[in-house]
């Protein structure tokens, strides 16, 4: 299996989160062996806006619109799979085995539910309950992870071409957040970090090494021949 095989049958974001949560639990097991057995749980961010199709802001600002204006989002809580020595002399099983959590999540009815209650509480009890609700369901997560697809072709701001693009979070109440944003066909990462909790470089380097890992698993090449 190389690594193309390998994106067409898990996905880009498969593979893109795969990688992150073994780089986290790399990062885990440097930092304390006892830490990279804990159970840690990932907040995943769903869109669930449903694009019937391309309509203007006027026309989404209508009470009676069938694509409304706003945010539409759903969460997950996902956990996070733990480091096993199967894992580390095969890495594509850590791939495999993140898609087999997150298709169990997304298929459940919870993110009908927790979809629905978003609506409900800002209905019933204004914009500002359902971001406490949000806010507490962030803080009681390890690490929050978001993903988006962006455009494919070149953007342009103020007659100037736009080289790159990515996103973050501010003030969340987690130690760990981490987004994900393609343009153009690149994939961007973008990791804030809770400053004198998180060691960042060390977490950054955690995270290539676990592309390398499984690069090197899906291209078939050998440990001795990654080395070599």
């Amino acid at each position: 299996m190389n690594f193309l095989s390998l994106i067409l049958l898990q996905t880009i974001n498969d593979v893109a989160v795969g990688i992150i949560f073994l780089g986290m639990r790399l990062y885990m097991q440097e930092m304390s062996q006892d830490s990279c057995k804990a159970q840690t749980t990932a907040l995943v961010l769903l869109n669930t806006r449903v694009f019937r199709s391309y309509e203007s802001v006027k026309e989404m600002a209508k009470p009676s619109a069938k694509t409304p204006w706003g945010n539409r989002f759903a969460f997950l809580h996902v956990p996070i799979p733990q480091l096993t020595d199967a894992i580390s002399s095969n890495p594509l099983e850590f791939v495999s085995k993140t898609q087999q959590v997150m298709n169990d999540k997304k298929s459940s009815f919870a993110v009908f539910l927790t979809g629905q209650l978003l609506e409900f509480l800002k209905k019933f009890r204004g914009p500002e309950a359902a971001a406490r609700y949000i806010h507490t369901t962030l803080k009681n997560s390890t690490v929050g992870i978001s993903n988006l697809i962006g455009p494919t072709e070149k953007m342009v701001l103020a007659n100037h071409p736009v080289k790159g693009l990515y996103f973050t979070v501010a003030g969340a109440p987690q130690s760990l957040c981490i987004t994900i944003v393609s343009y153009m066909g690149k994939l961007r990462v973008a990791v804030g970090a809770e400053k004198g909790f998180v060691d960042a470089h060390k977490l950054k380097s955690c995270i290539e090494n676990a592309f390398q890992m499984i690069h090197t698993a899906a291209c078939g090449i050998t440990p001795q021949q990654a080395r070599a």
